[in-house]
């Protein structure tokens, strides 16, 4: 299962054990149980604080097995064998349990500690899903800090049964108690948050009391980032409001067009992003929504961003950097049946669809990507792009008609998507040419058209372009003295990673020349006061 340089690796891994720990597997005739039995033996002897033994209790899913600190109730279970993206999930476990602190903060650690409940988690998994790794590494390391919470992480694609029992047809999803919790990408904050029903107000609290800031950056993707970056490194008080830290880019799989790396995957690239914000005095502020930007009543004062939580942020310059989310079409069906056959993740969601037909909504590069993909895993793809022609790059529709199991639909505009039991059964489109309306039988629809910014919040307050984007020049600048933007929610064109980073970092140079030659009006100094 490993080979000898992973199994390397994982061996130094485990000299960081503090305290015994034990696995129990349970099996059964399959072959992924065979597998399961081939990876846990090679885990075994990698420490002489590894115990190995197989499971008695015949009411446990197969294959199976859980990791437990000898003498303890602690413990976590993987459904499946966590290799792919959860391969660092099962490192991390073995670690945890093993005693090894996690990288949490200590105010986060207490306030795990602290929930007061009895709380059975379940997480269904695809292993080609990068954004589960950071829901299963957070409920794992709760359930070991915590022994109120268990935790059980499935992989989806081998227990299919319970995936069309259930209907699960995005991950990852959470189930609590046996009734549906969450679904997509959370983080360890946002979870615990979600239980603790006094950390919003409490958080509110402490940002408010928070000194304004030099440069407040708002967004955490790669614009924010190196927003945050560039003017810290100016020695100026900085600090970082953002809903989610890495933006869309948590959501990217393979990366292979930035500059001097010539592959990566979004949740790497993430993590390196806010440990190199980490590096520097940068105050960030995660799982943040802005909602209202009251600019400053004067040149060079105190601008304030209201927070979705009642929290009130003040900064003599901004950077905003809010990016963007996913187009959705528009259509009866698609709001209906989102997370059950709608589909905007084909690398999380794909597994679930084995077998079975689907279809892609675009003809660009995403959705192109995205129609391959999916055509190795699915029983058949159905492409549907508006236009007369597809938009993607020439070597990559090449790939797509090369597939058999592809059929590719140009000038349809689909005009719904339907469903039957609570799931996706089809889709209709108009042929633009005839004016006929078709409809496709399927049982997913993945929905690749496209990005709309995250501006909405801004409208009235500063100047937008027709497509909802941030107006700036050619220094970052908005229409509001001391208001910088940067990124995927702006008007520059060409919404690439890269560019991003780079307006990001040009954005906060052009704050810190604003911020020397404008100094705070008196009035604005006796505000803050």
């Amino acid at each position: 299962m490993l080979d000898a340089n992973i199994k390397q690796q994982l061996q130094a891994y485990m000299e960081k054990l503090q305290q015994p720990i034990e696995l129990v597997a349970a099996y059964d005739d399959s072959k992924k149980s065979q597998e399961l039995r081939e990876l846990l033996d090679e885990i075994e002897p990698l420490s002489d604080k590894i115990g190995l033994r197989t499971e008695t209790d015949e009411n446990v899913r197969r294959p199976s097995f859980t990791i437990n600190r000898v003498g303890t109730d602690i413990g976590v279970r993987f459904a499946g064998i966590p290799m792919g993206h959860e391969f660092t999930s099962l490192v991390l476990a073995l670690l945890q349990v093993g005693g090894h602190p996690s990288k949490a903060s200590q105010e986060v650690i207490e306030q795990i500690g602290s929930l007061d409940g009895e709380y059975e988690f379940e997480t269904f998994f695809s292993l080609s899903c990068q954004n589960c790794p950071d829901v299963v590494q957070a409920l794992n390391l709760m359930s070991i800090i915590n022994p109120k919470i268990r935790h059980t992480a499935i992989d989806g694609a081998l227990f299919q049964d319970e995936v069309e029992k259930k209907e699960i047809m995005a991950v990852p999803a959470v189930f609590m108690n046996g009734e549906p919790w969450g679904q997509g990408r959370m983080t360890l904050e946002e979870i615990v948050a979600k239980l603790d029903e006094n950390a919003g107000a409490k958080e509110a609290e402490k940002l408010s009391q928070k000194a304004p800031y030099e440069v407040l950056v708002i967004g955490g993707g790669p614009a924010g980032a190196s927003a945050a970056i560039y003017a810290a490194r100016k020695g100026i008080r900085t600090g970082i409001a953002a809903e989610r830290f890495g933006g869309q880019v948590s959501d990217t799989m393979g990366i292979e067009n930035l500059i001097s790396v010539p592959y990566t995957e979004g949740p790497k690239l993430v993590a390196a992003m806010g440990q190199h914000v980490k590096e520097y005095d940068v105050d960030i502020m995660n799982m943040q929504r802005a909602e209202k930007l009251i600019p400053a009543a004067r040149t060079g004062g105190y601008h304030e961003i209201q927070l979705a939580n009642g929290a009130s942020l003040k900064a003599r310059s901004l950077v905003l950097s809010t990016g963007a989310r996913w187009r959705q079409l528009g259509v009866p069906g698609e709001e209906e049946y989102r997370n059950k056959g709608v589909a905007y993740c084909p690398h999380c969601d794909g597994p679930l669809f084995k077998g079975k037909r689907v279809a892609v909504i675009g003809g660009g590069n995403s959705g192109v990507e995205a129609a391959i993909d999916l055509a190795g895993i699915v029983g058949h793809v159905t492409l549907l792009e508006f236009a007369d022609e597809m938009r993607a790059d020439e070597v990559l529709q090449k790939k797509l008609r090369s597939l058999k199991n592809v059929e590719i639909l140009t000038s349809a505009q689909t005009t719904e998507i339907t469903g039957e039991g609570g799931k996706v059964n089809g889709l209709t489109y108009r042929d633009r040419n005839s004016g006929d309306n078709h409809h496709v039988a399927l049982e997913g629809v993945f929905v690749q058209i496209g990005l709309v910014p995250n501006t909405e919040w801004l409208k009235g307050d500063i100047e937008l372009s027709q497509h909802g984007e941030i107006m700036v020049n050619e220094r970052g600048e908005t229409s509001i003295p001391g208001v910088f933007a940067a990124g995927d929610a702006t008007t520059v064109p060409y919404k690439q990673i890269v560019i991003s980073m780079g307006e990001g970092s040009k954005a906060a140079l052009s704050a810190f020349d604003f911020l020397i030659r404008h100094e705070v009006p008196e009035e604005a100094e006796a505000e803050v006061a």
